[in-house]
């Protein structure tokens, strides 16, 4: 059967794939495009897992409110370059990740793959996901996600460009007062909310290292021991939210700034793109080339 070019721009329109796919994919089926559809997607299923292995570092963070505006759901979803993660189908997919994590509330991110996706027929997150590294040539993950649900009646968020995101439950304040605090997260980076929430061997093991260095020092054991004690609680102030200085005026402690405000910090959830994961240092010439031989 002879393939018209009025068959491919159809196939082209209806699969977004490169126009010597489409018709190679329509010879191989006898110009039926059903069947072309259907053989292109198990051809980008196999590359999808082919891609599977190359690191994801970059990609996007979603802040997305509910409706009522009672919860808030942040989704980091990665790519391989930031040119991608700039793309319109991207950013609409890692969207469309965050309502279905609000519309299906998984239990956990295996859940929320085999979860539906708003606006993408019955297709779950993990075969859309399959189908657009398919499309776009480059591995993606859904890394994680969290939602912030108020208990306190003040839900504040804040996303810094698409790269990080914050969401912050506070009782009493106000909506400013819990963007301010989102904004301060987003830019301080505190490990949690109090001290009390510190795990007990991470202070351990700093109590420990700041007495090694304390010891080291020649003091006199009690001197040693007071050094020790001192660094603990400096430490503790570095990575606490109410320990640190408010990022809009360090003349106050996040503690006094709520107290100002007659507010309480219960939870705050931040993501950030990338962090954590270990990235693949290589120049743009061995990049190219790289994706020249992928090719």
């Amino acid at each position: 059967m002879q393939i018209s070019a009025a068959m491919v721009k159809e196939l082209r329109e209806r699969t977004g794939a490169g126009m010597m796919e489409c018709k190679k994919a329509l010879v191989e089926t006898g110009g039926d495009i059903e069947a072309a559809i259907e053989l292109m997607r198990k051809s980008g299923m196999a590359k999808a897992d082919k891609r599977a292995g190359r690191i994801a570092a970059e990609g996007v963070v979603v802040v997305e409110p509910s409706a009522d505006g009672r919860k808030v759901a942040l989704v980091e979803v990665n790519c391989e370059t930031d040119f991608v993660a700039k793309g319109d189908e991207f950013q609409a997919f890692a969207k469309a990740v965050a309502d279905s994590v609000l519309r299906n509330a998984p239990a956990d991110l295996e859940a929320l793959m085999q979860a539906s996706l708003p606006g993408y027929g019955d297709a779950s997150v993990e075969l859309q996901r399959r189908e657009l590294v398919a499309k776009i040539g480059e591995n993606m993950n859904v890394r994680r996600f969290a939602v912030v649900e108020t208990q306190g009646g003040t839900l504040g968020t804040y996303r810094h460009g698409t790269r990080i995101g914050v969401a912050v439950d506070m009782k009493g304040g106000d909506a400013a007062t819990a963007k301010d605090i989102a904004m301060h997260v987003a830019a301080s980076r505190p490990l949690c909310v109090a001290e009390a929430e510190i795990p007990t061997e991470l202070l351990a093991k700093e109590k420990e290292i700041y007495a090694a260095q304390a010891a080291e020092s020649g003091k006199p054991a009690d001197i040693a021991e007071k050094m020790a004690v001192g660094r603990l609680k400096k430490f503790v102030k570095e990575v606490t939210l109410l320990g640190q200085p408010f990022v809009k005026n360090p003349d106050l402690s996040v503690a006094q700034y709520l107290a100002e405000n007659k507010a309480e910090v219960l939870r705050f959830e931040r993501l950030e793109v990338g962090e954590g994961i270990e990235k693949k240092s290589e120049s743009f010439a061995e990049e190219v080339m790289a994706q020249v031989g992928a090719s």
